[in-house]
């Protein structure tokens, strides 16, 4: 194998299992250790460059960046980062001083941005302060899109929406509430340089079964929109029996919502067994600690209606193969209801974007996007979030805003949209003695902290009342400790090296081998330890001085404990800090924060 590069700013990047992960690349380590010390405006303000919006990503994140830490491949379960970033949000001061600072001389560019969600506002918080003007439609009389409208109060607060968004709206951006965009060549015609559409994924999926339209009152709801007159207030109750048909997180809203709008006896019906279930574990256990009873292998087959109002549903019973491909029906049953909700999928709707503009429509009537610089086939008009992909996470909203506001200014100026601004990064040593080290390396064996809920008996008195009270300071103590600091990484000089073997006999997890050179297939066999995942790859030295041979390590299973080089008597291994530069709208170079050790790039 060829040496590896570690100039490439790639290859650390991989390794920090969770920033890698994550969509919009958030420096997880580097705020956990924030936190550790106590430094909670720095660790929100850390989170914000690359998030936006921690406070509510703290609570509602898919957590794509969980399954993906080291710390679950030595315990069984990965540090808590969402929940730590709920920590750094809710114990910030007052950071108003430390935003972005927005120019009083524009730079001539208008930007319209169709919906008030998160891949809007993540727009024009990148474009605000390079001296765009953004004006952003929304229908509504408030911000957040689906954010306000799908996510209940009960675990997204309204003060915490208000706080986040208000951030940036208060950076001069002009929004006109309750202004639904009706017409996409009427908006063209106005004169914007570009425009961002952020609907999200609108329409809720329709279950279209006999009796579905049998019924004279009004007792079948499609999720979403229920979700939606919930959150607007114009639903205040529901009948004592509800059928929740669909498993995903918007199924889990509905049930807890249902929970606590009078629903007694409330079932979520899944045609799969539960290992195929879309919901996120943790809503799941929610659902069911608040009675929610989870029937799987049911499909519906009719909406069962008498004199013209619904009294049931009727399902058949379905035994499933290993894979839950295929079934056989093994029974049918009726299951008495007063109100059923559906919550089988979200759809994109662009009934306002006229067909003969020039812009191309693909498969299921979405637009075509491309997925790097998110501009569609009408030059100057772009997708992000769900509008451009279907549903998804709030943080894949971030990610695509923070794309789409690359390519916005570079169009703006003439720049092709596939020069996108490079990443970089800095590595720096943490040495600091001959076995001291700048950061906090001792395994810490606790486990996974739980995180304090409400009473049962008292989280159904308000649909406002947020059921999750976040960590306390010894819950956060313990969890900030459980980090691996992955971001520190070993680093290897070769010529330094004088085959002692030392670091091998030292390493807690045989990621180390001093071996002859081969192909990755060969070389993979021949370590202490196999390196059997694939995806992670192996670092591979320059020849060294003694042998020829090469240190091979298995970046999969290093623990980044620094043991290898304190161990060292030629200091051929040492710990550096790795800090990804992120590109971000209107820069292509990057300066250190000085926000201390944790600190991140910064686009200048």
């Amino acid at each position: 194998m060829q040496p590896t590069d570690t100039e490439n700013p790639d290859y650390f990047h991989k390794v920090v299992d969770c920033q890698w992960a994550c969509p919009a690349h958030t420096n997880v380590p580097g705020y956990i250790r924030l936190i550790a010390q106590g430094r909670f405006d720095d660790a929100y303000m850390l989170n914000r460059e690359s998030n936006v919006f921690p406070g509510i990503l703290g609570r509602t994140c898919d957590r794509p960046c969980e399954p993906a830490c080291r710390r679950e491949r030595v315990d069984g379960d990965p540090v808590a980062i969402c929940r730590l970033k709920r920590v750094a949000s809710d114990l910030k001061g007052d950071i108003k001083d430390r935003l972005p600072s927005i120019p009083d001389v524009k730079n001539g560019k208008r930007v319209a941005c169709v919906g008030a969600g998160p891949a809007s506002l993540t727009v024009a918080n990148d474009l605000m302060p390079l001296g765009y003007e953004v004006t952003i439609f929304e229908k509504y009389d408030k911000p957040g899109g689906l954010m306000r409208s799908n996510i209940p109060s009960f675990r997204l607060p309204e003060e915490v929406l208000a706080d986040e968004t208000s951030m940036i709206l208060d950076m001069g951006v002009d929004i006109r509430y309750n202004t639904p965009v009706t017409s996409m060549r009427e908006l063209v015609n106005e004169g914007f340089d570009a425009v961002f559409i952020g609907v999200g994924a609108p329409r809720g999926k329709e279950l279209n079964l006999p009796g579905r339209h049998d019924e004279t009152e009004s007792h079948i709801h499609i999720g979403i929109d229920w979700l939606e007159s919930v959150a607007f207030g114009h639903i205040s109750a529901i009948g004592e029996r509800v059928l929740i048909i669909g498993v995903g997180n918007t199924a889990m809203d509905c049930c807890r919502t249902s929970r606590r709008l009078g629903g007694r006896d409330i079932k979520v019906m899944a045609r799969r067994p539960r290992p195929f279930f879309k919901a996120s574990p943790w809503e799941l256990d929610d659902a069911e600690e608040e009675g929610v009873e989870i029937l799987v292998d049911h499909a519906p087959t009719r909406f069962v209606v008498e004199d013209g109002r619904l009294v049931g549903m009727e399902f058949e019973v379905l035994s499933w193969d290993e894979s839950a491909t295929h079934s056989t029906t093994r029974d049918t049953v009726v299951i008495p209801c007063d109100d059923v909700i559906l919550a089988i999928g979200q759809e994109n709707s662009f009934p306002w974007i006229e067909r003969d503009l020039g812009m191309t429509f693909g498969e299921w009537d979405m637009p075509v996007v491309n997925e790097v610089t998110m501009e569609s086939s009408l030059p100057g008009v772009f997708f992000g979030g769900d509008a451009a992909w279907g549903p998804k996470n709030i943080i894949w909203a971030v990610a695509h805003g923070h794309e789409a506001a690359i390519s916005i200014d570079n169009y703006c100026f003439d720049i092709a949209l596939s020069d996108r601004p490079a990443k970089g990064m800095t590595l720096i040593s943490q040495k600091m003695g001959m076995s001291e080290w700048s950061y906090h390396n001792d395994y810490n064996p606790s486990g996974r902290q739980k995180m304090t809920h409400v009473e049962l008996t008292k989280r159904f008195e308000s649909l406002n009342l947020e059921v999750e009270l976040g960590f306390s300071a010894e819950q956060t103590a313990r969890e900030v400790q459980r980090c691996l600091n992955c971001d520190v990484e070993t680093a290897f000089t070769a010529p330094l090296c004088i085959e002692c073997d030392a670091c091998l006999d030292i390493c807690p997890v045989q990621c180390l081998t001093i071996t002859s050179n081969g192909d990755e297939k060969d070389l993979r066999g021949r370590l202490l330890a196999p390196a059997t995942n694939l995806a992670q790859e192996l670092f591979v030295s320059d020849p060294l001085p003694q042998t020829g041979r090469v240190m091979v390590k298995d970046e999969n299973v290093c623990v980044h404990c620094g043991l290898c080089a304190e161990r060292c008597p030629t200091a051929a291994w040492d710990m550096e800090l790795f800090d990804l530069a992120i590109p971000y709208a209107g820069s292509n170079n990057f300066i250190p924060v000085a926000v201390g050790f944790g600190g991140n790039g910064a686009r200048s």
